[in-house]
């Protein structure tokens, strides 16, 4: 991270803007630590309080989360998904699960009609991936996993408002999967995604809006 001399904005601003193309950009993944004040005051050439205010601002706007003796923690990619999540972060899980079971059942839906073969190989690297993840017995890295089966779902229905919306909610949806896996990943709270992709893959809108909707129940079901 290099910042340029030549701009006119306020210096703040330039790191603000800097730090907030890492999160966006995915360097520093949802979930992920950032470097510590000093590596920052060191990466960047600018003065501590400079940072200080950086990371401050962005997480009055929700993408960071300060976390004392622990550390600044990327809490969402946008502003959006920022509020999303303070918004929704105490809300009942079975309002949550109902929202997720409708935009879930949307996406799968619409990708049955609309997805191409580029999609079907993404989904089936998506539902190898999320396998996998589960056979590593590390619930976050299943979470992670699980998340990005879904959105490989929603970009298959090739609906840019969905896709943003279901962004946005992505670090709400992922906590409540959280509590729903628990501390240890359960071979009775494992469900089968593969008829998702099945059904996507025939071509069916019915029975994959019906499989998307019948999974985020089980997953209720088996949490509760």
């Amino acid at each position: 991270m290099v910042l340029s001399s030549a701009r006119r904005t306020p210096l703040s601003d330039q790191v603000i803007a800097q730090l907030r193309a890492q999160i966006t950009s995915g360097e520093w993944p949802v979930g992920s630590r950032i470097p510590t004040e000093a590596e920052l005051v060191e990466q960047l050439g600018v003065a501590r309080n400079t940072v200080r205010e950086a990371v401050r601002a962005l997480a009055h706007n929700g993408l960071l989360d300060i976390r004392q003796g622990s550390g600044t923690y990327v809490l969402a990619t946008s502003e959006l998904a920022g509020v999303m999540h303070r918004r929704f972060s105490e809300a009942d899980p079975d309002r949550v699960a109902e929202l997720r079971e409708a935009l879930e059942a949307s996406a799968a839906g619409l990708a049955a009609r609309r997805r191409t073969e580029r999609d079907l190989d993404l989904l089936d690297t998506a539902l190898r991936r999320r396998e996998e993840g589960w056979r590593s017995g590390d619930p976050e890295a299943f979470v992670q996993a699980d998340a990005a089966f879904h959105q490989a779902v929603v970009a298959a229905a090739h609906n840019e408002v969905l896709a943003a919306l279901y962004a946005d909610l992505g670090e709400v949806l992922r906590a409540y999967l959280r509590r729903d896996v628990g501390p240890v990943l359960s071979a009775d709270r494992y469900v089968d995604h593969g008829r998702i992709v099945a059904a996507v893959r025939r071509g069916d809108p019915e029975a994959a809006s019906a499989e998307a909707a019948g999974a985020v129940r089980s997953c209720r079901v088996e949490a509760g």
